[in-house]
């Protein structure tokens, strides 16, 4: 059974960081957007889950940020550097080193 899930933004953040994981981990994407279908559907299922959170560091990932702060108060934030800004275009040492401190990651 998965205990962990990586709450990212889209299909090139979940693709990105499942080539560094190495780890049964459900990565779920939001697609930028929370709806409340999306919130009874993906959201409250995992809220006794451990809960990762890795967004773009952009103005529509902090709003997700926060919104998702709301919704699972309890859930362990990960950030990427501004200067990355993008999931998908962090680079793979960097996402190893911030994903390593939560998740068994590939050398």
């Amino acid at each position: 059974m998965i205990d962990k899930v990586l709450i990212v933004e889209g299909k090139n953040d979940r693709k990105r960081v499942k080539q560094v994981l190495d780890e049964a981990v459900e990565v779920i994407c939001t697609y930028g957007t929370l709806s409340e279908e999306k919130l009874e559907r993906f959201i409250f299922p995992i809220e006794d889950l451990d809960v990762y959170i890795l967004v773009d560091a952009d103005q529509s990932g902090e709003k997700l940020r926060k919104q998702l702060k709301r919704e699972l108060p309890n859930a362990t934030h990960i950030h990427t550097e501004k200067t990355y800004g993008q999931i998908e275009t962090t680079p793979f040492y960097y996402l190893t080193e911030i994903l390593g401190g939560h998740f068994n990651v590939k050398e």
